[in-house]
């Protein structure tokens, strides 16, 4: 029996001792864990003024004039008449650049600006943007809206809207210019991209400069609605031309402010790569007939259990490299218990994977996403459907493949009588290196137009038209550099869309740091 006791207590003693290493073991870790070092960093606010000049935010507001919807009828002919406009509009305030740049227009209004540089056998440069916008609920331009002739902010409308269904301060196609902002339809998605662009192109030949590598502007239009005519088009270019990029550069992250961990400093989060789409329509059929005899599960109850299947049941979560390397710079931020489980993902990824998938934001990060978006039953209230329809949405995290989540739906719809229709479908992009000269110049143009902030690659949860562009280049890099909160962040695709006079002129001098470093960088 005291043998026994014996045994017990060694064996509870070697338990402990190798726990005790094991914390050791963490600790010892998390101290040399390659954090970046803060302690060595002077972070100090930029002092300049980031105000565009008067000519730049009139161009910018003529352009915000033009009432470029997305049109979804490609037949219409009156519905691209705005595009017709944007196209004769852009020679006209930036003749520098159509005299300096070839252009082409692609597939009847993509269009291509090609900036030639000293050393035409360097790998180019590719910036892309889009000028479509999405509708605004309610609204229907008027002529005075799509008159493009009056840019000058004097002779710009300031009513306040009264019959538009929502609450814009000012008409959603005016470009008012008011308290330091421009309001406006497109201002953060995309024309403000897109101005910013040319503003800095023009600044810089302007003032002499030419570019070391060559340089394209592929700017499309119907990104909002899947860019199936624009950059699909305007890609497919590119590869029969034989053209190849160093980089690639299009909207996708934003400047953060409040990312937690950052120790109050803003992060720019670049996307090195995008999820993918899949929608799916799935048919749960049953018995149908009058409501006075409903048998025990009609396909309505049955399409419901379904549904909690699929929202119990998502696809595992998992840390992949972006969001590794996101975790890793904002790390040395955090207090020492969260930098223990960062640095030590090996044992402690489950715990990291729970915490991340508690917060909507963070969990899209993680794992290919569900969400039940719509569901039908009969057109009756006496009257059950023998057959009722769930929409699911699903955004791929990169590894996912479409033929994999349909997989998944599949093993949970077992045992129920399904349908599964694929509506729409995209795979997740590739994953871009952060080791590039291309993802380097962003954080060297940061350096000078947001000191203070950070860099930190992560993965774009929208899609974008820079997927197109995955045939022409395998650096593709997702960031527009606006430092949004959250109220102007929820602006996008929203009422009172605006952007800053301050974030528009950082982001002209962002893409002239860019565009002038990269250029002279190694070829």
């Amino acid at each position: 029996m005291k043998k026994k006791k014996n045994s017990i207590v060694i064996g509870f003693g070697i338990i402990i001792l190798f726990l005790f290493i094991l914390l050791i073991g963490l600790v010892i870790k998390t101290l040399i864990y390659p954090f970046p070092k803060r302690d060595n960093v002077v972070v100090e606010k930029s002092a300049k003024k980031w105000v565009p000049s008067e000519k730049a935010i009139q161009r910018f507001v003529g352009g915000l004039r033009i009432p470029t919807v997305s049109v979804t009828d490609t037949s219409d002919t009156e519905a691209y008449l705005p595009f017709e406009r944007f196209k004769a509009y852009l020679p006209r305030v930036y003749p520098r650049i159509y005299h300096i740049m070839d252009t082409s227009v692609i597939n009847e209004y993509g269009l291509v600006f090609h900036w030639k540089g000293k050393n035409s056998s360097s790998e180019p440069l590719l910036f892309l943007s889009h000028y479509d916008v999405v509708p605004v609920a309610g609204y229907v331009p008027g002529d005075s809206d799509a008159d493009s002739s009056v840019y000058n902010i004097q002779d710009l409308p300031s009513v306040p809207i009264t019959a538009v269904a929502g609450r814009w301060d000012y008409s959603p196609f005016s470009g008012a210019v008011v308290n330091g902002r421009i309001y406006g339809r497109g201002t953060l998605d995309m024309k403000g991209m897109l101005f910013a662009l040319l503003e800095a192109a023009d600044t810089l030949i302007a003032g002499g400069y030419r570019p070391e590598r060559d340089i394209w502007f592929a700017f499309g239009y119907d990104e909002e609605i899947g860019g199936t005519q624009g950059a699909r088009y305007i890609a497919d270019y590119f590869k029969e031309q034989n053209i190849r990029f160093a980089a690639v550069y299009d909207e996708g992250g934003i400047v953060n402010t409040s990312v937690p961990g950052a120790e109050g400093r803003p992060v720019a989060l670049v996307g090195v790569g995008e999820k993918g789409l899949l929608t799916l329509n799935v048919k749960v059929y049953g018995m149908g007939g009058h409501s006075s005899m409903p048998p025990q599960k009609s396909s309505l109850v049955m399409a419901a259990e379904v549904i909690e299947r699929l929202n119990a049941d998502q696809m595992p979560a998992r840390i992949i490299p972006p969001v590794a390397s996101f975790l890793t710079n904002i790390g040395s931020g955090q207090g020492f218990i969260p930098r223990m489980v960062i640095a030590n993902r090996w044992l402690l990824q489950p715990l990291l994977l729970k915490t991340l998938s508690e917060n909507p934001a963070s969990n899209a990060l993680i794992r290919t996403t569900t969400a039940i978006t719509m569901a039908k039953g009969s057109d009756a209230p006496n009257v059950l459907s023998s057959m009722s329809e769930i929409t699911v949405n699903f955004r791929l995290l990169p590894g996912d493949s479409v033929e994999k989540v349909i997989e998944h739906v599949e093993k949970l719809c077992k045992g129920y009588e399904v349908e599964i229709e694929v509506a729409s479908a995209r795979e997740a992009s590739g994953i871009s290196p952060e080791n590039t000269p291309g993802y380097e110049a962003i954080c060297n143009a940061m350096k000078a137009v947001y000191p203070e902030a950070l860099v930190a690659a992560y993965i774009t949860i929208g899609g974008t038209d820079a997927y197109k562009y995955q045939i022409v280049s395998d650096n593709i890099y997702r960031f527009m550099p606006l430092a949004l909160n959250e109220y102007e962040q929820r602006t996008i695709h929203n009422e009172n869309e605006y952007i800053s006079l301050e974030n528009y002129g950082r982001m002209i001098g962002y893409f002239k740091e860019l565009i002038s470093n990269y250029g002279a960088g190694s070829q």
